[in-house]
């Protein structure tokens, strides 16, 4: 039987574990954000500054598409464009069929929810497998994700372990990190196995042509990675002009979403696989989907494209806190792909407002959603002008409005525009509220009105505020209003407290901070530690780059540069860290196979501290960085909490992050 929005509504505010799921949810990344934010004195400049940056790249999203295209197939990445979400399945189809693919390895990607990616591979003979934890549960369940970014933050740790138990034959546990590690050997062997990696797009980067990929969990980084192909799909609206803006936007996403100064891994991608690399795929391509993009920007609606997908909005929205994205239903009862107070504008905008214009029914408009935005989309405004019915189409105002609530909707606009009708309206309804049900708030009113499954509609006040305002006025005479006393300012010249550490202290705690440990010694004593590190751990045997194979060496224990299923440690070098954030950046490239930061239980990095910045911008400007085929950067080890919220390490990259930081002395 089709489920519509109101009684898929009233099974969520009925279903005790969603209601506990979504509180613990959003309790937890509410809280992250604040304080992610209130580490950013300039966090508002930032955000106006990111709202000015998407509006020019929404102004002219055609010739930024155009741009950005051209780059990338200069280096050496093939380009497709798609219309539509057919257009998108047909490309990939015909990249899967002239090389014989039968596994894919999927990473998390909102576009591809929303061109069915999974359900029309399967149908063609393909096996696409998430690997993102939280998709990955929902995939098993045959599910659809309830979040942009907790997909599986509608469920319970016992029902996963239930699910694993029944689907993966493991003993059922309600031990998150045992429930991790099972995804973690069997999406291991998906990795390695898979013919294509598929992925989504963060950000493309207009002037360099550069792909950017942000993850907590390390399966972004393994399907960019490991497969011997790599496709990614990107809504074409995801476009920034350059490396410094994308440091901007990089500031802004993580703690909006993950409430994080930056994730875990952040990936650049320039080109595929050259002759001399390490590693890499051979092949990568880029499907740029409009798939209803361009006609969004054309409407009223056009600043929702500006959207990072962040998923903030839907933590502080009020009604998405009680209900959770399965409950956002079309008219037909088709699962919105994007749920939420973003997706109450996106679903309409992209797919029509005459089957999820309702979806904006769902919304208080208490403007907790804009102030939540990283990048201040007026969700709000936007709301209002999908009810009115200004997305382009012929719905009419009132969209997802049952037909008696339209009509009153249309009498009471007809008497509020009147104070004389308005005010004797008020004095009959509140007349009415008295008779029908006295000392009652609320009038009881059937569900057919629109109102009385999930709303009160209240008791109009016994006199019009103007009377009562005539009242006020005449109780306090003509006293002057008290001035408020005055306020002190503190002198806005004052210079901002200096933090007098060096780099390499700054960058020690802040690492330490992300989960990371951080040794600081001297150059001469590096092997005698690293010597008494690996055998304190029983490590014989480890793998790397070039740093790590000289290392090695010294130490006398075996190496292997490739993939090592039998190596526990990986030992590379670090191009530089950066000290605000304790992050790492690695490139690839000759001699500097990424996979050694990736496969391996530990990750050892060396990171010399006359090479540390201060800032991703200082480090997006490095020369070294630009002839790189792919760079990482590392903020901490591989780490979900899309199971309750409940913080686990090692999900699909390092379990520890190791960072040897050699002084001077």
């Amino acid at each position: 039987m089709k489920k519509n929005i109101h009684q898929q509504i009233r099974l969520a505010l009925a279903d005790e574990n969603l209601q506990i799921a979504l509180d613990g949810n959003a309790l937890r990344r509410t809280t992250g954000r604040r304080k992610a934010i209130a580490a950013l004195p300039d966090y508002e400049q930032r955000r106006a500054r990111a709202h000015a940056i998407k509006a020019e790249i929404i102004a002219h999203l055609d010739e930024y598409a155009s741009q950005f295209a051209a780059r990338v197939a200069e280096n050496g990445i093939c380009v497709h464009r798609a219309n539509d979400a057919g257009a998108a399945i047909d490309i990939f189809l015909q990249i899967a069929r002239e090389r014989g693919a039968k596994l894919v390895a999927k990473s998390k990607s909102m576009v591809t929810e929303e061109i069915e990616f999974n359900h029309r591979l399967e149908a063609a003979g393909l096996r696409a497998v998430e690997t993102d934890l939280g998709e990955y549960i929902v995939q098993l369940r045959g599910e659809r994700p309830s979040h942009i970014l907790t997909p599986a933050a509608h469920l319970r740790r016992q029902q996963v372990g239930q699910l694993f138990h029944e689907k993966l034959g493991v003993p059922y546990t309600e031990d998150i990190p045992e429930m991790v590690a099972t995804a973690r050997r069997v999406l291991r062997e998906v990795f390695l196995t898979a013919e294509i990696g598929v992925s989504g797009v963060n950000f493309g980067v207009v002037e360099s042509g550069t792909l950017c990929l942000v993850t907590n969990e390390g399966n972004g980084r393994m399907v960019t990675t490991i497969p011997p192909v790599h496709v990614a799909l990107m809504g074409m609206e995801r476009l920034v002009p350059t490396l410094d803006d994308l440091a901007l936007f990089l500031s802004l996403l993580p703690p909006a979403a993950i409430g994080q100064r930056m994730s875990v891994y952040t990936t650049l991608i320039n080109a595929p696989h050259r002759p001399g690399d390490a590693d890499g795929p051979a092949e990568r391509h880029l499907i740029i989907v409009d798939n209803g993009r361009t006609a969004m920007q054309a409407s009223p609606l056009a600043e929702a494209l500006a959207c990072l997908r962040c998923g903030s909005c839907l933590n502080a929205c009020p009604v998405f806190r009680e209900i959770g994205g399965h409950a956002y239903l079309g008219a037909d009862g088709s699962l919105a792909p994007y749920p939420g107070p973003i997706g109450a504008v996106v679903s309409p905008g992209l797919f029509g407002c005459e089957n999820f214009g309702q979806l904006a029914q769902a919304s208080s408009l208490c403007g907790a959603c804009k102030e939540a935005c990283p990048v201040d989309i007026d969700l709000p405004k936007l709301l209002l002008r999908v009810r009115a019915g200004e997305v382009g189409q012929k719905a009419g105002a009132g969209v997802g409005l049952p037909a008696p609530l339209k009509l009153g909707l249309k009498v009471f606009g007809a008497t509020a525009t009147s104070p004389a009708m308005f005010g004797l309206g008020q004095k009959a309804g509140a007349l009415a509220g008295k008779i029908v049900l006295p000392g009652k708030n609320y009038l009881p009113l059937p569900a057919w009105t629109g109102w009385g499954y999930s709303k009160d509609f209240p008791k109009m006040a016994e006199k019009p505020f103007r009377e009562r305002w005539k009242q006020i006025r005449q109780n306090i005479g003509e006293k002057p209003l008290e001035k408020p006393a005055a306020v002190h300012k503190q002198d806005a010249e004052s210079a901002p407290e200096v933090d007098s550490r060096s780099l390499g202290e700054i960058f020690a705690a802040v690492a330490a901070s992300t989960g990371s440990r951080v040794y600081r010694i001297t150059a001469q004593s590096l092997i005698p530690e690293l010597a008494t590190w690996l055998r304190a751990r029983g490590i014989a045997r480890v793998s790397g780059d070039s740093l790590g194979a000289e290392l090695a060496a010294s130490l006398g224990i075996p190496f292997s540069q490739a993939p090592d299923p039998s190596s526990l440690a990986g030992i590379t070098g670090a191009v530089t860290g950066i000290a605000e954030s304790g992050s790492l950046v690695l490139l690839g490239g000759p001699n500097l196979p990424l996979s050694a930061s990736l496969l391996p239980d530990f990750h050892i990095c060396i990171l010399y501290e006359s090479s540390l910045v201060r800032t991703l911008n200082e480090a997006l400007a490095l020369p070294a960085l630009k002839p790189a085929p792919m760079l990482e950067i590392i903020t901490g080890p591989s780490r979900t909490g899309d199971i309750e919220m409940a913080l686990t390490t090692g999900v699909h990259g390092p379990k520890e992050e190791h960072i040897f930081v050699l002084g001077d002395g």
